[in-house]
């Protein structure tokens, strides 16, 4: 799922400002954006004066380029080493017809050399930028200063979020999700709305356990997709003293999903596990969907479809996988900890160290022979991202909640894959999930994007988020 990203890149230029800032200030913006590992598509000196967009032909020549490269663009740079035409930066994005992510960043002046030779006016230059953006209805993220040098470590940090968010939106385009059975009648709380996800352009593919059961039912013990699924489960976790049956089970189960997820073009999945998949098909499928969230094709339990899309936000914006979680339980009297558990299906990138088991909290009802496959161990530390979108149908919206805590070392005597986190503030944020009836499952990843992911959400989807510690501003 990693690509290295590509960004178009508008030089501004304004015709009596100093022309050699646009043509070093393009030279600077190319080779950054080279030695931080993005690709760049941008006019060529031979193409406008200096590479740069100034005139309404530069603007149309910009656009064509952008509309050759519309496959591979990620993003837009809109650089300023000088003032910069506004309408004509304008004008080669709308022309592009590129429906992506835009980021503005302006060049600072030095206070020594601020003659006519060398100045920039970038600072103000940006500002009739943003103003020509907002007329244009074309949404645009900014640098957290307003000016910054292209080779500082401030606009690296800019373009890694900017980069996260790009992944985020373009991922979530025509993205298909794979709901493999139906919602466990005991669980209200993950139901969702097919049509406003179509409406933000995701699709739900849906599948029956009993086709499921079927396939694998058809399928013979040593089907190479099957013997291939086997041998790739051993290699993942260990599996002492699981039965062959079991694991044999478990092989064909992620074969056959696997092999739909292919056949429907669905990226992520959510799948029924509580209780049927235990009661007649006789284990949980907590390790398949371990091992497609840990290759970043998030997999969520109880056909949580919103739950998954959430994995997946985090999964895209940190390039490392996530895991569906449960606020579960307080941490003794520690108001800004709390116990966040599954039983759990989480990808080994989370753990100190795994084992296969079998699923202690079902165990008694459906008999302990029949829950062989989760992944348990204790979550490892490290920091925390965590995300939660939803569907609101009496609102016809998707909205959400992010923010950032840490995963930590403290203590825990428990079962199933389980950690403690620490969230500034927790309980401003658990009374924020329960006025306004957020589900309990939590999607959580080693990283801190929250911010991009954030961005990503509310200014070029357009869902209403929730950003929990972010300083007003």
């Amino acid at each position: 799922m990693k690509k290295q990203l590509t960004f178009g890149v508008i030089v501004g230029s304004r015709g009596f400002f100093p022309h050699h800032l646009a043509k070093e200030g393009r030279e600077d913006m190319i080779a950054v954006l080279s030695k931080l590992g993005y690709n760049s598509v941008v006019l060529s000196p031979e193409q406008t004066q200096h590479g740069a967009v100034q005139t309404p032909d530069d603007a149309r020549h910009c656009a064509e380029l952008f509309k050759r490269n519309a496959d591979m663009i990620d993003g837009i740079i809109v650089t300023l080493p000088n003032f910069g035409e506004e309408r004509a930066i304008v004008d080669a994005i709308r022309l592009s017809g590129l429906k992506v992510p835009v980021l503005v960043q302006a060049t600072p002046d030095r206070t020594d050399i601020m003659k006519i030779a060398n100045r920039r006016d970038s600072f103000c230059g940006k500002m009739s930028a943003c103003n020509n953006l907002m007329q244009y209805n074309i949404p645009y993220s900014l640098t957290k200063k307003h000016c910054v040098a292209p080779q500082s470590e401030l606009f690296a940090k800019d373009l890694a979020d900017f980069a996260a968010t790009c992944r985020v939106v373009n991922g979530f385009k025509n993205l298909r999700i794979g709901a493999i059975g139906a919602r466990p009648a005991a669980f209200n709380t993950v139901r969702y709305s097919e049509k406003i996800l179509e409406h933000n352009g995701i699709s739900v593919e849906t599948l029956d356990l009993s086709e499921v059961i079927g396939r694998i039912n058809r399928m013979k013990d040593m089907d190479d997709a099957a013997q291939a699924k086997l041998a790739a489960i051993k290699q993942y976790v260990p599996t002492t003293d699981i039965p062959a049956e079991a694991l044999l089970k478990m092989a064909k189960l992620g074969a056959v999903i696997d092999g739909w997820m292919t056949e429907t073009y669905c990226t992520i999945s959510a799948i029924q596990c509580w209780t049927a998949m235990e009661e007649f098909f006789g284990v949980v499928p907590c390790t398949v969907m371990s091992m497609m969230s840990e290759n970043l094709f998030s997999s969520a339990c109880e056909t949580d479809v919103a739950g998954v899309l959430s994995m997946y936000g985090l999964a895209l914006a940190s390039e490392t996988p996530s895991a569906l979680l449960d606020w579960n339980n307080n941490y003794g009297d520690e108001d800004d900890k709390a116990v966040c558990f599954h039983c759990s299906n989480l990808p080994k990138h989370f753990f100190e160290s795994v084992v296969m088991d079998f699923q202690a909290i079902i165990a008694g009802t459906v008999g302990k022979e029949n829950t062989f496959g989760t992944c348990v161990g204790r979550v490892k530390a490290g920091a925390m991202s965590y995300l939660r979108f939803s569907t609101d149908d009496l609102t016809g919206k998707m909205r959400g909640y992010v923010g950032e805590g840490e995963f930590t070392n403290d203590p825990l005597e428990t079962f199933g894959g389980a950690g403690v986190c620490r969230i500034p503030k927790m309980q401003k944020l658990l009374r924020f999930i329960c006025e306004n009836a957020y589900e309990h499952h939590v999607a959580a990843n080693f990283s801190n994007v929250a911010a991009p992911v954030y961005e990503a959400a509310t200014r070029y989807l357009g869902w209403q988020m929730h950003h929990h510690g972010a300083i007003e501003e």
